[in-house]
């Protein structure tokens, strides 16, 4: 029997990449502490930033030139689009307001848990794809949300337009909120899907080949998404997320094939190793029995 084992204290530390189940899930409850407490202090920051924050909000929307509400005129929305109605509105508003922005400003130290949860069990190689995967993923969401930013004013155009002159509109506060928010995610996570393409490639589960024979369909597949996940649904909104989106896609394309190349030129190099014997080739051939000279 091998008693060394018994004489080594028992620790939580990753061995060999490995660790036991409860450990595993202490760690996991000491990280979604952490990530908790991070978001607490981020909302504490975005609710001392709210004023600032809900002026960028509904400014663009507030100063929209042709649309009249039914608010009275405010030097902060001039044209009376913003109301809000309920005793409790204006604290839930403010909140929620606060929480997304924290959840923005303390994304950085939360995502740094997550993959202090999931680099031990990554090996080495591993780890530097998936570190430079979190880092563009970042600018890649801020640069879809910053679109949706720009874009939500012009749909809200577009959609009030529709407005008989006869009538006038208004947009309930946390029916603006939900509305916008829900915008920001579609084109954030959306800017994440070629990302998501080549982290597939690189883990072996798609090749160049397979996404060059169906490029056709998934350009058509990207617009039709764009037309199905965007809130407005106007067409304006629909091709300002399926163009981008299909530019992402022919860079992630791109990307893919050098990959697939690179790999393929690493396969040939390692089967004509020069310090690797190349087979013999022990097929008998046929030779030919030279003529006798005088027949």
């Amino acid at each position: 029997m091998d008693t060394t084992r018994l004489d080594k204290p028992r620790t939580p530390a990753v061995q060999g990449g490995r660790m036991p189940l409860r450990e595993h899930l202490r760690e996991l409850r000491n990280r979604l502490a952490k990530v908790l407490l991070l978001v607490f202090l981020g909302t504490a920051v975005g609710w001392h930033l709210h004023p600032w924050i809900i002026t960028e909000l509904t400014g663009p929307s507030c100063h929209l030139p042709g649309l009249h509400g039914i608010a009275p005129a405010t030097p902060a929305c001039p044209n009376g689009l913003m109301v809000m109605q309920g005793v409790m509105t204006p604290l839930t508003f403010t909140f929620k307001v606060a929480l997304a922005a924290g959840v923005v400003i303390s994304s950085p130290f939360w995502s740094y848990q997550l993959w202090a949860f999931a680099a031990p069990g990554l090996h080495r190689h591993e780890k530097r794809y998936a570190l430079g995967f979190v880092a563009a993923a970042v600018p890649l969401f801020l640069s879809g949300a910053g679109l949706a930013y720009w874009v939500f004013p012009q749909a809200l155009r577009i959609l009030l337009g529709f407005t008989p002159g006869a009538f006038s509109n208004s947009l309930q506060g946390d029916q603006f909120l939900d509305f916008f928010i829900r915008m920001i995610l579609v084109f954030g996570i959306s800017f994440e899907m070629p990302l998501l393409l080549v982290l597939l490639n690189f883990t072996g589960v798609v090749s160049a080949g397979s996404l060059l024979a169906r490029w056709r369909t998934l350009v058509m597949l990207i617009f039709v998404f764009s037309a199905l996940a965007t809130p407005t649904g106007d067409p304006l909104t629909m091709m300002v997320l399926a163009v981008p989106m299909t530019a992402l896609f022919a860079l992630s394309l791109a990307v893919i094939v050098w990959r697939d190349r690179v790999r393929a030129r690493r396969a040939g190099q390692a089967a004509l190793s020069p310090d690797e014997a190349s087979p013999l080739d022990l097929t008998p051939s046929r030779t030919e029995v030279p003529a006798r000279s005088g027949d």
